[in-house]
């Protein structure tokens, strides 16, 4: 299986579109000349820069009050290519910082989008909205992306043998049910017989924990970036990507990666503050869409990766992807956003539910079984989707309270 940056630079050449800076190049005035080859890069450099108009909607639908659920919809779609260039820009960085400070600098944006819209709905005191889309967005990496890449390899694939490296996939595995253990305990706890815990020991419990797994999240990567680089690399062929040259400058990616986290956190904040308006006017639950609709939308790019990859029956790139978003949610994000509530006020913990814990844990146990072998199969993925469309249905039907 890939490193967690090495599927993302495959993704960002399956999305690529080969940029035609011929016309820019003929301009002479120099400063000009360089911006406009930065924006035919940068913007219109993806496939999905059809979508990016939706972020201009979305600014001016929230200045004319065109109501919430409009300024969700049109915020989501606008956060989606804006995930993927976030990618591409770190590659860029990449090239001239080295690979270690690259893949560190892949690892730490990978979900850039995601903590930001957790920090946004902290400040705003909507825990609840937190977990779901932190939880959602596992669970979509797990069971939904990587059930159809399963699928789809499985169908197209059906007369070559459809192996992985089972033993990379492990690693992501134990790093998971770390998480998981530190997920249920706080749960566990509220729930014990006799006299149960009060909220502010399930917190303290939380924090420790999350600590626990931000410290494990810390020695992943030394493990993934220094100490087993060679666990993590794809055998060299002739298309070999790390003989490309960079696109852009340095300071220019530098530029355009913090303008990008600026519009995500601009996109983040209207998307927080219109979730009530949009469950309202669309019928659904927030549970619904933060678990469902936030993660499948924000993580459209990254999906589209793992589907490619797995046609091409390159299924070690397409479980690097989803195992690697999967754990660096878990180990990474959520834990960050109770250090991150911690140190603002606000008492986000790790107690979810008993239907979001359950969903959680027989997702990653299910995950883990499939994964035993080091084959697949259609039917394994056809059953894995099956398992995201029962969980899908759950909230749909329930309005579950927050835990806080």
């Amino acid at each position: 299986m890939a490193s967690t940056q090495e599927p993302l630079v495959e993704i960002r050449h399956a999305l690529r579109r080969r940029s035609d800076i011929a016309l820019v190049s003929k301009i002479r005035c120099r400063l000009l000349r360089n911006f406009l080859t930065n924006v035919q890069h940068v913007i219109f450099g993806t496939k999905l820069s059809l979508l990016f108009p939706a972020i201009i909607l979305a600014v001016f639908a929230k200045v004319y009050d065109f109501g919430g659920p409009w300024v969700f919809g049109l915020s989501l779609l606008g956060l989606t290519p804006l995930a993927e260039r976030l990618s591409f820009l770190t590659e860029q960085i990449a090239y001239y910082t080295g690979p270690t400070v690259g893949g560190l600098l892949n690892a730490t944006c990978g979900n850039v989008p995601e903590l930001i819209i957790s920090i946004y709905a902290l400040k705003q005191d909507k825990i609840e909205v937190v977990k779901y889309s932190l939880l959602g967005s596992i669970l979509s990496n797990l069971l939904l992306v990587l059930g159809i890449s399963f699928f789809c390899c499985g169908i197209v694939n059906r007369s070559q043998q459809q192996t992985f490296d089972r033993k990379h996939a492990d690693v992501n595995i134990q790093l998971l049910l770390l998480a998981l253990l530190c997920y249920t305990l706080p749960l566990l706890l509220r729930s014990s017989g006799g006299a149960s815990a009060s909220p502010g020991e399930i917190l303290e419990l939380s924090r420790a924990s999350s600590l626990v797994m931000l410290i494990a999240y810390i020695v992943y990567l030394v493990f993934q970036l220094y100490t087993h680089t060679q666990l993590f690399k794809e055998p060299e062929d002739g298309d070999d990507v790390s003989q490309e040259t960079p696109l852009i400058g340095f300071w220019s990616g530098i530029a355009w990666l913090v303008a990008m986290a600026a519009v995500i956190a601009l996109l983040s904040e209207y998307a927080v503050g219109t979730i009530e308006d949009a469950s309202e006017s669309w019928g659904l639950s927030v549970s619904f869409i933060s678990i469902i609709l936030l993660p499948i939308v924000g993580n459209a790019a990254e999906h589209a990766g793992a589907v490619i990859f797995a046609l091409k029956n390159q299924l070690d790139i397409s479980l690097g992807i989803n195992l690697g978003s999967a754990t660096q949610i878990s180990i990474f994000v959520i834990p960050l956003s109770v250090v991150i509530g911690w140190i603002i006020g606000i008492d986000m913990d790790l107690n979810f539910n008993m239907i979001d814990t359950g969903s959680l844990a027989l997702s990653i146990i299910l995950t883990a079984f499939t994964l035993q072998d080091g084959t697949s199969h259609y039917l394994k993925g056809f059953i894995l989707i099956l398992c995201y469309f029962v969980i899908g249905s759950c909230f749909f039907l329930s309005k579950i309270p927050p835990t806080n």
